[in-house]
């Protein structure tokens, strides 16, 4: 796999705005967890919907944390960086940096906790899914250290 981080574009739209012409507060975590669905899409060919449907396990999110540090609007693509930071024996945490035309528009951190569907009970995530994650937490390290 490559080292580079994974990137999402979304197009902000004028209806995703509020009458101050910047994307509504309550669309910042939507695009951020659109930006995680994509990544696992990515990685394992399909999102969150066949995750639970084909492999039998679900992440629903147990926290999210964010920082706005610029108006999100229409002008530009939002280019959302999004990279694993920690897997544990059941959860997995996420970094999302939002961008528009260059200039962070926010960030945050989101944690997930595997799930087997309907019951809603943790799970360790499978073996495969396991690999890719550590294999993307080593690469951003590795990034990050200027390796």
């Amino acid at each position: 796999m490559d080292d580079e981080v994974f990137e999402h574009e979304i197009r902000v739209g004028w209806g995703d705005c509020d009458p101050a012409r910047i994307a509504y507060t309550g669309k910042l975590p939507m695009f951020a967890l659109e930006a995680i669905e994509a990544w696992w899409e990515h990685h394992l060919g399909g999102g969150w919907y066949q995750m639970e449907l084909d492999r039998g396990v679900g992440t629903p999110f147990v926290h999210m944390s964010l920082n706005f540090r610029s108006p999100v609007t229409p002008r530009h693509r939002l280019k959302c960086k999004v990279r694993p930071t920690r897997l544990g024996e059941t959860s997995i945490a996420f970094r999302v940096e939002a961008f528009q035309d260059g200039t962070l528009s926010f960030e945050g951190d989101f944690v997930c906790v595997f799930a087997v569907p309907i019951e809603l009970k943790k799970t360790p995530p499978p073996d495969d899914i396991r690999a890719i994650v550590e294999e993307r937490i080593r690469a951003g390290a590795n990034a990050a250290a200027g390796q």
